[in-house]
């Protein structure tokens, strides 16, 4: 398979404040928009995209239906630590403070209207063993 595009759908009961938080804190824009379903797209970048659809909705089977849970959003940014400030100051709540990880990564979480995590990172060089369990091309430096 060869896919021409992918991204994630939010299922929830709230599509308009769904939306509406992403566009807010994220700079997405809609580029379909119903009452059920809001495939959003980010102004700085068009390959990020992402969808939210009304948890209940007909076209969902009954078996996948219900609200989003256990999903982490990984938004790989230039600069964490203004994205960190700015979010923090618009009152997205945070679920893990920003710090450094040896795998590799310097991050925050934080946590969306539905639950949903969005973990921002900034690669940097990994510590000990965890170098050697990159692929050359893919190590931060």
């Amino acid at each position: 398979m060869r896919a021409v595009q992918y991204y994630p759908v939010i299922q929830t009961a709230d599509v308009a404040g769904t939306s509406a938080f992403y566009r807010t804190h994220f700079g997405f824009r809609a580029l379909f928009e119903s009452d059920w379903y809001v495939h959003l797209q980010q102004d700085a970048d068009v390959t990020v995209n992402l969808a939210v659809l009304r948890y209940d909705h007909e076209t969902i089977p009954p078996e996948g239906r219900g609200e989003t849970r256990g999903l982490i959003l990984n938004f790989e940014v230039e600069d964490v630590d203004s994205e960190e400030a700015r979010l923090r100051e618009m009152g997205v709540p945070v679920v893990k403070s920003l710090h450094n990880e040896s795998f590799g990564q310097r991050h925050v979480i934080f946590r969306d209207p539905n639950g949903v995590l969005l973990d921002l990172i900034k690669p940097i060089p990994p510590t000990g063993a965890y170098a050697a369990a990159y692929a050359a091309e893919a190590l931060p430096t």
